[in-house]
Formats: structure tokens, C-alpha cells, sequence
């Protein structure tokens, strides 16, 4: 019986062994765009998938293979798709289950960017999101009909912290066979693995705590494998020849039908696949995901807890803080942390909260998360400010409302640096 590894020795050994060529212990960057064919009929096979193999860097490397392997390893799913952004993930992801005249649900209290891609760009493309609220996993259920070919939810919200109960949407996901997507980004495998709630497929920007040094881009879709394609009514195109690729039944591959179809199909065509150089930088930093993730959420605690008894701060959006909505959700699902992103209120005006962020020394004002370093920005004027006066309202934004991405900086530091600037601010 082959012995089950752990979660760190997963990090530095999943998907690859020291090559029987070069025996390089590091994993090798391939910075190439074709591989050699032994023949003509070799050439053929591959492309007709009779056999595995590199055909085109589009469509896999030798060095990104290594991180989907790792990362689905991580994850406990059986095959990923490293994309050129978290963004790439979840577009290639929707358009591999929804066509023109679909619909998906999606939590509205998520990334302005993602809803914007699914409010307005899927919409041009003919595909309908519903937004529902995740605190409350009815919503999911009133908000399907026939048409219905995905949940999306993230694990913790970007950017207020709010935490969604996994198993009670993949529960209402499961009666209606229709596939769950979660989006693991601010959490990462090492806090919690959504597959064992219930995730069906699992969405990173690898750009985040994955990588963790803020210096490339990525993004990655993961398989858990056990959603039920074969015969499903939601899924013809899963269950019909597809005629742009020979012919192909991808609920024939009943273990790898969508991870399958994602990078035959959908990125074949998208074609927004991870550069090589990247995926060798994410894998250097996922060496240390789980240090990282220890000090990242022992610092985030102790930076929540300096916000929540300053009087400038009227309210802390951090699921581990007892007065949290979400603490006990977060006790339940997230037992090792909930990441270091969060968000809390000043007490004050739009011009106070400019002021605060213009007077952070240490702390870097930029629109990014989960990089080493300590980061602020103000949602409503950056990372949500395409959202309109609703949608802000209903992913709990206001103008003075701060995100924090709590970095691995001493945390005395992070929290001198704070009340530096908030006495500037007033």
C-alpha cells in the first residue's frame, strides 16, 4: 500500500521526481513552445489522445504540469489547469459548463472583478448570473431553474472576510446535480480543501498566497473527480460526441471529464495558458505555503485585535474575532485560520480614510492580497470601484471601508505603522 504523504512534504515533492536525463532535484523551468514528434503517427496519437504527451506549450509544459500536479495534490482533486490568471480560471471554467442561454448563481459578496466578469461580460456572451446572498445557502436553491449550470462561492469573501458554509451549498448543489465551484484563493489548501465539502471544482489565483511574493501572475482550476457528468440533463455537451475534437465523449473519461475537457477544448481555443516562468516562480514560493500561511494568520490575528479596540475603527470584518458573525462557522470549517485579508471602517469620512492610507509608512498601498508584504487599499475606489451604489451595498462596501492583507513583517510593526497613520488621518 503506498503511504499517504503529508501536507508539506505534498509541497516539495508532489508531480515530479529528479528527471532520468539531467537527475535535476530542482524542478526544471522548459521555456519552450513545441516538442519534438518521434513520427507522423506519433504526432497523431497524441493529438487524437490516444497516448500522453507535450504537443504545444498552449496546451501543457512540462513545468506547469508539475504545478497542477502539486496544486491538485494540495487540494485532494485528480487532475488541475494552470491558466494565466485567476480571471482566466474562472472565465475558461464557466465557458467549459454554460453556453449562450445559460444561467450561473453566484454569491454576491466576492471579488468586484469576478463580478463584473460575470455580470457583464458573461452577460454579453448570453450567460445570465443570478448574485444571491452566501450567508444564507437558500438562496442558491430559489435561485436555480432548469437553465442552472454552476454555483461559484468563495471560501472567505473578497474583500469583507465573510465566510460561506461549503457543505450547506454543495448539499443544495448535489440535489440539483449541478457543480459547485469554489474559489479557494484566500484560504488556500493549506487552511481548508473544499473538495472535502462538498467543492466539485476548485478555483486559485495562484497570483495570491500561492506564489506569495507578489512578482507573477497565474491561475489554476482543480477536478475533484466526482461530479456525476454521465447521463446528466444539465450536460449534453458532456454526454454528446464533441465534434471539435474527434469526436470525443468527455463523460467517457467519468473521473476526468471536465479537467479534460477545460484544456482540450476551452483552452485550445481561450488560449490563456500559464507561462512556463511563471508557474516555476509559484512553484519556488508554494516550498513555504505553509510557514507562510502560519504567520500570515498568527499576525492577521493579532492586527484584527489591535483594529477592534482602537476607538477610530468603527467595525472589523474578521471571522476569527468573537464578535464576528462568522465565528463560528469559522471555528467549524477554518481550524488552522482564515487568511490575512479582512477589511474594517474608520470611523470617520472618505477624506480620513484617504488620509490614513496616505500616511502608511511600512504598509504598501496597492491592489493586490497575499503578497509577503503587508498591503492596503480601498475597495470601493479600486479593486470594487466598477460596481455600482447596489452592488457596493450588497457586498458590504462603503467608502470608508479598508482592506488589509496582512503580510509576514514583524507584527508590532504592522500595528505601529497602523496607528501612525490613523492619528495622521484625524
Amino acid at each position: 500500500m503506498e503511504q499517504k504523504l503529508g501536507f508539506d512534504t505534498l509541497l516539495l515533492h508532489a508531480g515530479y521526481k529528479s528527471e532520468e536525463r539531467t537527475k535535476s532535484r530542482a524542478v526544471p523551468l522548459y521555456m519552450t513552445t513545441a516538442y519534438s514528434f518521434d513520427s507522423v503517427e506519433h504526432a497523431r496519437s497524441l493529438f487524437a489522445l490516444e497516448q500522453g504527451g507535450n504537443i504545444y506549450t498552449r496546451l501543457q509544459n512540462p513545468t506547469s504540469d508539475v504545478l497542477e500536479q502539486r496544486i491538485s495534490a494540495l487540494e485532494g482533486g485528480i487532475g488541475a489547469l494552470a491558466t494565466s490568471s485567476g480571471h482566466a480560471a474562472e472565465l475558461m471554467t464557466i465557458l467549459c459548463l454554460a453556453s449562450s442561454g445559460d444561467e450561473i448563481v453566484s454569491s454576491s459578496s466576492i471579488y468586484g472583478g469576478t463580478i463584473n466578469l460575470f455580470g457583464k461580460t458573461l452577460k454579453k456572451m448570453g450567460i445570465t448570473t443570478k448574485f444571491v446572498n452566501s450567508d444564507d445557502p437558500d438562496e442558491y436553491d430559489r435561485a436555480t431553474n432548469e437553465k442552472t449550470k454552476a454555483y461559484f462561492v468563495e471560501v472567505v469573501g473578497n474583500p469583507n472576510a465573510n465566510v460561506s458554509d461549503i457543505a450547506a451549498i454543495s448539499k443544495i448543489a448535489k440535489k440539483h446535480g449541478i457543480p459547485l465551484i469554489v474559489d479557494n484563493t484566500m484560504t488556500t489548501p493549506f487552511l481548508i480543501k473544499p473538495i472535502e465539502y462538498g467543492a466539485d471544482i476548485v478555483i486559485h489565483s495562484t497570483t495570491k498566497y500561492l506564489s506569495g511574493n507578489g512578482t507573477v501572475m497565474g491561475g489554476v482550476a482543480v477536478d475533484s473527480g466526482k461530479f456525476q457528468w454521465r447521463g446528466n440533463p444539465r450536460f449534453p455537451e458532456f454526454n454528446e460526441p464533441d465534434p471539435s475534437y474527434h469526436g470525443i465523449v468527455y463523460a467517457d473519461i467519468p473521473e476526468a471529464a471536465f479537467i479534460t475537457k477545460l484544456r482540450t477544448h476551452i483552452l485550445r481555443d481561450v488560449g490563456a495558458c500559464q507561462s512556463p516562468f511563471n508557474s516555476w516562480v509559484t512553484l519556488l514560493g508554494m516550498e513555504t505555503l505553509s510557514l507562510r500561511m502560519e504567520r500570515h494568520c498568527e499576525n492577521a490575528d493579532k492586527v484584527a485585535s489591535f483594529l477592534e479596540k482602537n476607538p477610530r475603527i468603527k467595525k472589523v470584518n474578521y471571522p476569527r474575532l468573537p464578535s464576528s458573525p462568522y465565528y463560528e462557522l469559522t471555528s467549524r470549517q477554518l481550524k488552522r485560520g482564515a487568511g490575512s485579508t479582512f477589511t474594517f471602517e474608520i470611523d470617520g469620512t472618505r477624506e480620513n480614510g484617504a488620509k490614513f492610507i496616505d500616511s502608511l509608512k511600512l504598509v504598501s498601498h496597492v491592489a493586490n492580497l497575499g503578497d509577503s508584504r503587508t498591503l492596503v487599499s480601498n475597495p470601493a475606489a479600486t479593486t470594487h470601484s466598477q460596481l455600482s451604489d447596489d452592488q457596493l451595498k450588497a457586498a458590504g462596501i462603503s467608502p470608508t471601508t479598508i482592506r488589509l492583507s496582512v503580510g509576514l513583517e514583524t507584527a508590532e510593526d504592522i500595528i505601529s505603522d497602523i496607528e501612525q497613520a490613523l492619528k495622521a488621518a484625524f
